[in-house]
């Protein structure tokens, strides 16, 4: 199971905002770049980074930071935040990043989507971010009007490589991961999904990896809890590994 420290970026720094409000933002670090070399150093494999600029504004603001983030590590990015286009999608992948997330454009154009598939292949992943069962759109600040299993089910069938499942009320909450929803949608999609919403200690990884014996969950996103000291990353990293092939 993968590790993958988040670097949420809003305004050039680094913060944490709580159940999606950025109303309720925290934070932690002036310059995301030291952080993504801070996460690199303590071992994590792949990095989270997400604009917030950008998922409000429905295009991609801040890739000046994100192409520095990707200079700074030896170790892979990933990036979503109101990635709506096929240009801003070749726009982000030509500044570095090796996987694009898209979110309300999955919910808006699947055809976009597919087509993306088509020209990008396994580099495009899709953000599946619930409240209550039901996707949520336009940075979380609206519902999508379908439900998150069936979502995936469709993404799937659009050729996407993989989902991110974020449960809106946990993230940023510490309030710990929600393993039942993370295993029934990797189950009904059938496609490799990453975990995201609420880690709050070495305990959720645990629950994670249980729930994985079935296979189909890739991995979690950790933000909040290594920012606070929660949880070590280093420690997380050999807990995810263990018993690995």
């Amino acid at each position: 199971m993968i590790i993958f420290p988040a670097i949420d970026i809003r305004g050039g720094r680094c913060v944490r905002l709580t159940e999606g409000r950025f109303d309720k933002e925290t934070v932690f670090a002036d310059n995301p770049v030291e952080m993504a070399h801070k996460w690199a150093s303590a071992g994590a494999e792949y990095l989270h980074v997400v604009d917030l600029d950008g998922a409000l504004a429905g295009k991609s603001v801040n890739l000046e930071v994100v192409g520095a983030i990707v200079k700074a590590v030896n170790i892979p990015v990933q990036l979503g935040g109101g990635i709506r286009t096929l240009d801003n999608i070749a726009q982000v992948l030509a500044a570095g990043v090796s996987r694009v997330i898209l979110g309300s454009v999955a919910v808006r154009s699947p055809e976009l989507v597919r087509e993306a598939c088509r020209q990008f292949d396994s580099r495009i992943v899709v953000g599946i971010d619930a409240r209550d069962g039901q996707a949520a759109v336009d940075g979380w600040e609206a519902a999508g009007g379908v439900g998150a299993e069936e979502l995936a089910r469709k993404m799937a069938d659009a050729g996407v490589a993989r989902i991110i499942y974020t449960d809106i009320s946990r993230d940023g909450t510490l309030k710990g991961v929600n393993v039942a929803a993370t295993a029934s949608l990797a189950k009904a999609a059938g496609i490799p999904v990453i975990a995201s919403g609420g880690v709050k200690s070495l305990e959720d990884i645990t629950a994670l990896k249980a729930a994985n014996e079935a296979g189909g969950i890739e991995g979690v996103i950790v933000g909040k809890a290594i920012y606070t000291g929660a949880v070590e990353l280093a420690a997380a990293i050999r807990l995810a590994k263990e018993g690995a092939a």
